[in-house]
């Protein structure tokens, strides 16, 4: 379903149509409409990617697996959204859904801090590239539910309160987990605490 990949780390483009612009399309789409779910897709591939592709640690193949998947549930799912939120905010929760629960299902994997050959090539980026690729290495490098809370709370906007009810722990987990993560970036990026 992911024609193209979207350029990882950039930052996507305002949305090209107003969300109640989707409306026609999302009830076209929950009716068995492909080409309007494709219309959809297409709109909103790139934000679900971004989110996806951080919350799996850099990893470009991971990624694309995951946005596919949160996109086959979003085309399962489609005819039961309520409207009671906006459908960027329901697929955008949808797909960090499914990266969450992949980091679940990785958790009785070992966590291991990734060599830097095994990190990802990400091609040109926007601004300062070096310093940016540093940064998203030291990411990757953080254990799964540590990046998740880091990257929820601290790119994604998500509160404590939030993160803690997605990822099954208390809010002080949360805060102690970001802490963690926090300290763990500083000393492989080669800061002093």
């Amino acid at each position: 379903m992911i024609a193209a990949s979207p350029t990882p780390g950039s930052v996507p483009p305002p949305a090209l149509r107003a969300e109640g612009e989707d409306a026609d399309d999302i009830k076209a789409a929950a009716g068995g409409d492909r080409q309007a779910f494709h219309r959809l897709y297409r709109q909103h591939v790139d934000r679900i990617y971004g989110a996806i592709y951080r919350l799996a640690g850099y990893d470009h193949a991971r990624a694309e697996d995951l946005t596919q998947e949160a996109f086959v549930r979003c085309w399962q799912k489609l005819a039961g959204f309520r409207h009671e939120s906006a459908f960027s905010t329901w697929l955008y929760r949808l797909a960090v859904n499914v990266a969450l629960m992949d980091i679940r299902s990785r958790g009785a994997d070992p966590v291991h801090m990734m060599d830097e050959d095994d990190i990802p090539d990400h091609g040109q980026t926007p601004f300062c590239a070096a310093e940016r690729e540093e940064l998203e290495r030291a990411i990757a490098t953080l254990p799964p539910r540590a990046r998740a809370v880091l990257v929820l709370h601290d790119v994604e906007g998500w509160r404590h309160e939030e993160i803690g009810e997605e990822l099954g722990m208390a809010v002080g987990s949360s805060k102690a987990q970001l802490h963690r993560a926090r300290g763990l970036l500083r000393k492989v990026l080669g800061e002093s605490s």
